[in-house]
């Protein structure tokens, strides 16, 4: 099988937003995100839809951009059915799909799904040992399909180093991009995700930051990150410190979030998927990224 030639881009849109709309409507503005040039739409599996579903309606409304999972639940279908997800989708649009595999969360997993979770990191070797002898009885497809990991953690990240293509980190900073390419080497997709608020008044901007990454910080998996990134118990009450908000969520104008991007970048990120917030979360920030393309795509 030949090796993949997918492309990237040097940026991308992660959304959640999708699931509150109409599939053509998703359709529509999918096509709009190709035609501005992003690379890639990220989005990710809680209780919206199904993931590799959700993957192929955004394929069949797009012709040339990356569709990506960030992530699909590995706890959501067994592993013969996502490798033959996979491949049905890498198969029927060549080059374009990337499958993001993550262990997702204690409540997601137990409390909503009904599962047992176990280790993260094992749980997910074993899952890959699984993909990979799966049996897949269809037509194949004609270049090797590319996944990434869901990786915050050193263990989770040689992981992806050494069993994936790469790393999707969500909720971090560039600090955390350095150590994550220092691990992974030179050669894996290091793809972060990066909240961003186009917003220059302090008090709004970091209440918008709040709102989104208070959820977050219920969840060990991000908090145990943030406290290896050097913050404490403090930076997580009510809603998240300055501090805390300012390193993970990029806020102010245009230039603060170009600068944010390239701090990735030069820390090593290969692509970067820009989550925008806003006031409204529900609301498609169409706005916001037709004019962050003009600025960081086209300027």
């Amino acid at each position: 099988m030949a090796q993949s030639s997918i492309q990237l881009g040097p940026v991308g849109i992660w959304t959640r937003q999708f699931d509150d709309y109409p599939a053509a409507k998703v359709q529509e503005v999918a096509a709009e995100l190709e035609q501005l040039g992003f690379g890639a739409i990220w989005f990710g599996e809680a209780t919206g839809r199904e993931a590799l579903t959700h993957a192929g309606v955004l394929l069949a409304g797009t012709k040339r951009i990356v569709i990506a999972t960030g992530i699909a639940n590995i706890y959501a279908r067994d592993p013969v059915a996502m490798a033959a997800g996979q491949k049905t989708l890498a198969e029927a649009y060549p080059d374009r799909f990337v499958l993001g595999l993550g262990v997702s969360h204690v409540p997601l997993v137990e409390q909503l799904r009904g599962h047992r979770y176990e280790k993260p990191v094992a749980t997910m070797r074993a899952y890959l040992d699984a993909m990979d002898r799966a049996p897949y009885g269809a037509v194949p497809p004609s270049t090797k399909p590319i996944r990434v990991l869901a990786a915050l953690g050193p263990k989770m990240l040689q992981l992806a180093a050494e069993r994936a293509d790469g790393a999707h980190p969500y909720n971090v900073n560039p600090e955390h991009t350095a150590q994550a390419r220092k691990i992974l080497g030179q050669g894996p997709y290091l793809c972060p995700e990066q909240a961003v608020v186009l917003e220059t008044d302090p008090t709004k901007a970091r209440k918008i930051g709040r709102n989104f990454l208070g959820f977050y910080l219920g969840l060990p998996n991000y908090t145990n990150n943030f406290l290896r990134l050097g913050f404490d118990e403090s930076d997580f009450k009510n809603g998240g410190s300055d501090r805390l908000i300012d390193s993970i969520i990029a806020w102010g104008d245009l230039s603060a979030v170009r600068n944010r991007i390239r701090a990735h970048q030069s820390a090593g990120a290969d692509h970067v998927c820009i989550q925008v917030l806003n006031a409204i979360p529900q609301s498609l920030p169409l706005a916001e990224w037709r004019v962050l393309a003009s600025a960081l795509l086209h300027a």
